[in-house]
């Protein structure tokens, strides 16, 4: 029985493949580029409302939470949203053990007064002892 050796060619054909395309990657990181530019702006608005205006302004101080009201009804409390039905119990749950119990309510124009109060009372049970509204200063007309 005899074996036949076939003799393996090392010749390389073509070009080297030490060089990487990297036109592929450019595209990919461009277009990743594109999407953070049109979506950073999105994630940094804040909640839209629209507050009613006054004569006097009033801002929030530092040391009390802040609870916006939307004109969709929707309770923003920091970072999240709450139902108006658990708002007692998450406002018991943030100050417990806090001395000041300080809220600002910044509810857009257009809810309904009634709906207002009603988030008020509820923050008035949870023990809250200070409760400010937040309006935005009245614009006032420049005539000469």
């Amino acid at each position: 029985m005899a074996f036949k050796f076939h003799r393996i060619s090392r010749k390389r054909r073509g070009s080297s493949l030490s060089e990487i395309n990297v036109t592929p990657l450019v595209d990919v990181m461009l277009v990743l580029l594109i999407i953070f530019m049109v979506t950073a702006p999105m994630m940094q608005s804040g909640i839209g409302v629209n507050l009613p205006q006054a004569e006097t302004e009033s801002a929030p101080a530092e040391e009390g939470l802040t609870l916006t009201i939307s004109e969709d009804k929707h309770i923003h409390m920091q970072d999240s949203v709450i139902n108006q039905f658990l708002l007692e119990k998450k406002l018991k749950q943030y100050f417990y053990g806090k001395e000041k119990r300080i809220v600002f309510i910044q509810a857009d124009e257009t809810l309904p007064y009634g709906y207002v109060i009603r988030i008020l009372d509820i923050v008035k049970k949870a023990g809250v002892e200070v409760v400010g509204l937040v309006v935005k200063p009245l614009e006032k007309n420049k005539k000469g």
